[in-house]
């Protein structure tokens, strides 16, 4: 992509990525068996962790429903039987991925705000109302009961998948013992709002709680649900499968945000078309302008870590990462 068309074109069209994968019908799910709507719980016959696995906390993300389409329907058939600990699979935002519309796959990702950005206790206890915060509070009952969740996450930019850990030495732990993906990266999320993986039950010092959140690849794409699924079997073979000490993995490996950059400007874009998992070998390189404001590599081996070719102003634009 030349420099002066990525420079100068104010509001970028996002491009029509194509829906390789089919949305899972999702009715016999539904009602789960927990008292919250799309969530099952299943026992295994000794004490373990309450491992919880969610998909479609956006609902145009359809990799995580199919991934946990298959294992329900492994649970519900006994072609899969827990060992030990109990395992919970959650369809977070079901009523976004009820307008999911192939024409226009980027238009259900919520119905009034992210799910994904509403984790604080004083918004989920206060007075504030819309269609996420109310599904947030249905399923905190199961968020708060939870000792690992996984959290299952596709990029709708090119990408190679990774898996976010936030700030706290749990999440990297349990992000680590994973393996799959390969890549761990500390943030500390958003300006716009917590991540479920930042409520302060997973984040905190409190509990032994851990969360981390697969971002697989690109949305809608049979590859990117692939890693999905490879993800969750690691965790649950390592857990309510099989058990045993959940140790960092020698192939993994660490990479820590030092900058996260929000979108000032309508206008931010960046210098070239960069994909996810780039690394700029030179400090002080210019990787994006906004309005008039230069955005360089704080260090070298920058790695960018899920840039959004079209960043809308008060949005994350990039995350900036050290390898560690």
């Amino acid at each position: 992509m030349h420099l002066s068309l990525v420079l100068t074109q104010a509001e970028p069209v996002i491009p029509r990525f194509p829906v390789a994968i089919e949305p899972p019908d999702l009715g016999r799910w539904r009602a789960g068996n927990t008292g919250v709507a799309g969530f099952t719980t299943q026992c295994g016959p000794r004490p373990g962790p309450h491992v919880v696995v969610l998909a479609l906390m956006h609902g145009n993300e359809l990799g995580g429903a199919v991934v946990l389409d298959r294992l329900l329907a492994r649970l519900d058939g006994g072609d899969l039987r827990l060992v030990c600990g109990r395992l919970t699979l959650g369809f977070a935002n079901l009523d976004a991925y009820a307008r999911f519309d192939a024409a226009e796959p980027t238009a259900s990702r919520f119905v009034d705000e992210d799910l994904n950005r509403v984790w604080d206790p004083a918004v989920l206890d206060g007075p504030r109302m819309s269609v996420e915060l109310q599904r947030a509070r249905a399923m905190r009952p199961v968020i708060d009961d939870a000792d690992m969740l996984l959290d299952l996450h596709s990029m709708l930019w090119p990408s190679d998948p990774l898996i976010l850990s936030g700030a706290s030495a749990k999440g990297r732990g349990l992000a680590s013992a994973l393996g799959v993906p390969s890549l761990v990266v500390a943030d500390h999320g958003h300006q716009t709002g917590p991540r479920v993986i930042d409520y302060p039950r997973f984040s905190g010092d409190g509990t032994d709680a851990a969360a981390c959140l697969v971002e697989a690849g690109q949305h809608w794409q049979p590859g990117t649900v692939d890693v999905m699924q490879a993800a969750v079997d690691a965790l649950l073979a390592r857990t309510v499968l099989g058990g045993g000490p959940l140790a960092a993995l020698p192939t993994v490996r660490c990479a820590e945000v030092t900058r996260a950059v929000t979108a000032v400007t309508s206008s931010f874009a960046f210098v070239q078309a960069f994909r996810g998992g780039d690394v700029v070998p030179r400090r002080n390189t210019l990787i994006a302008v906004d309005g008039t404001a230069e955005i360089r590599t704080p260090h070298d081996d920058c790695l960018l870590v899920m840039p959004t070719l079209r960043a809308s102003r008060g949005h994350t634009a990039v995350r900036l990462a050290r390898f560690i």
